[in-house]
């Protein structure tokens, strides 16, 4: 039975209590192997060898050997990609092509910031005659990367990758859910010779005492964390009394939008996929799908057809186009928001248990309700399941104000042939990624981020460096004609 271990310094450390919880499969029930969750005392060790780390080590001031640390890493990710790839459908419940393509992810994320690691920040100028401002750009410190259960490879690389580009040292807290997957992952690169002992540090979480303890500590200077509004709401104000440099990539209540022009095969099958990817459990899922008039009856007919075909099971089934829900719990969660679905709008294809999976799994069907109401919960609140809207607008205008009736503003797609139109309607959609005839696409290049309620700051691309970075200017001054 695997086991996932707290990791400080060099030290693999037990609960000091002595308390194990369980890591199970979502698809039938299983446990899979157990980890041990860390706590308040175990945080306050982690953060004070981060800190020793970073002041004593040559991390900060080494970039090389960044660079090298982090190419090993993605070379290791790559070299053991099939085994990670096998335990992230099993504890996840991805479908085995999800959790590649989650792999391939975090490798190109790891080999994108082991290049930036090298590049060096800041620039330097003569201000006045007789003076030098050199601005540079320094590790922030201690930063602790809070990761979700649902991409849970890609979404710890991405933010551990710039953070030690940048030169800081690093506490990971994983999601209880996926702990066997973070600690495969982090002793791939824990386990390098040439890593200082306490440059990166894991501490396992059961509840919300660890992320507590990491919001709180005054010797954590940046927090990255990826999840929900609410949660990111409450980092931020517990964060203020010792003023965090936040990253938050939070919510989304993603629209695609399609108009009369589209190629609708095309958009069915693009919104189809940005929906129902890890079973709507991703931030960036197409959550609504708003659709012209003119065309609203064809397409809905059409994705009717799409959803109530959807062949849901495990990941071990080939045949499986849609995966489990995380947990048993989620699953109820849902399926008391199928049963109120009716008082929202039309459900359309309503969404159940399929009677051909295994009894203690945790699965849905897809569904898909018809909404007139942007007042709607379900238009609303990030559903984080395969409970998609359909809406219909009549202009471009409408769909501009419709895309915009929620707080979010984290991604959006918009499906058609005029090019113009499309690129007016993307400047003015003030949404962080904007996809045209296509639906959730990410590459380690190019930047991610949140407007409104979706988050503050941005992941990936070289932005992503910018959360783990202090500036500092340095002014000299000196006589123009000789010597100072």
């Amino acid at each position: 039975m695997r086991e996932a271990l707290n990791r400080i310094g060099a030290d693999r450390v037990e609960h000091p209590e002595g308390i194990w919880a369980d890591s199970t499969d979502p698809a039938n029930g299983e446990v899979i192997g157990r980890y041990a969750p860390g706590n308040a005392e175990l945080v306050d060790r982690a953060v004070a060898v981060a800190n020793d780390a970073f002041e004593t080590s040559s991390w900060t001031q080494a970039p090389r050997l960044r660079e090298e640390v982090l190419r090993r890493f993605a070379d290791r990710l790559a070299a053991q990609s099939d085994a990670i790839t096998g335990l992230l459908c099993r504890e996840n419940g991805k479908l085995r092509h999800e959790a590649r393509g989650e792999l391939l992810a975090a490798i190109s994320e790891a080999r994108f910031y082991a290049g930036l690691a090298r590049v060096p920040q800041g620039r330097s100028g003569e201000v006045v005659p007789g003076s030098l401002s050199i601005l540079a750009r320094e590790p922030a410190g201690v930063a602790a990367v809070i990761v979700p259960w649902n991409a849970p490879v890609t979404l710890l690389v991405r933010s551990l990758a710039p953070a030690l580009a940048a030169g800081c040292t690093v506490i990971v807290k994983p999601a209880p859910q996926t702990s066997l997957v973070n600690a495969a992952v982090m002793d791939l690169l824990l386990d390098d010779p040439d890593l200082p002992p306490g440059t990166v540090n894991v501490i396992n979480e059961s509840g919300i005492e660890v992320g507590r303890a990491l919001v709180a500590s005054p010797g954590v200077q940046v927090i990255s964390f990826t999840g929900a509004s609410a949660t990111g709401k409450a980092i931020m104000v517990a964060a203020a009394p010792t003023m965090k440099r936040l990253s938050l990539e939070l919510g989304g209540k993603s629209p695609g939008i399609v108009f009369p022009d589209a190629d609708l095969d095309r958009a069915v099958r693009e919104l189809a996929f940005g929906a129902l990817s890890v079973a709507g459990q991703f931030c960036m899922c197409a959550s609504r799908l708003l659709v012209h008039a003119d065309i609203y009856d064809d397409f809905r007919a059409r994705m009717a057809e799409r959803f109530a075909s959807i062949k849901v099971g495990p990941a071990a089934d080939p045949s499986s186009e849609m995966g489990p829900l995380i947990d048993a719990n989620n699953e109820l969660r849902l399926r008391k928001l199928i049963d109120a679905a009716s008082d929202q709008g039309e459900v359309i294809v309503r969404g159940a248990r399929p009677e051909d999976v295994p009894p203690k799994g945790a699965f849905l069907t897809p569904t898909l309700v018809g909404i007139n109401n942007l007042r709607s919960t379900f238009v609303q609140e990030e559903l984080f399941g395969p409970i998609i809207t359909l809406e219909r607008f009549t202009s471009e205008a409408e769909a501009r104000d419709m895309a915009h009736a929620t707080p979010y503003g984290l991604a959006a797609s918009i499906h058609t042939q005029n090019i113009e139109v499309a690129h007016r309607l993307a400047r003015r959609l003030r949404f962080g990624t904007v996809w045209i005839n296509c639906h959730r696409r990410q590459f380690a290049e190019a930047e991610v981020g949140g407007f409104g309620e979706s988050g503050l700051g941005r992941l990936h691309g070289v932005e992503g460096l910018a959360d783990f970075l202090e500036t500092k200017h340095t002014f000299l001054e000196y006589s123009p004609g000789g010597a100072a």
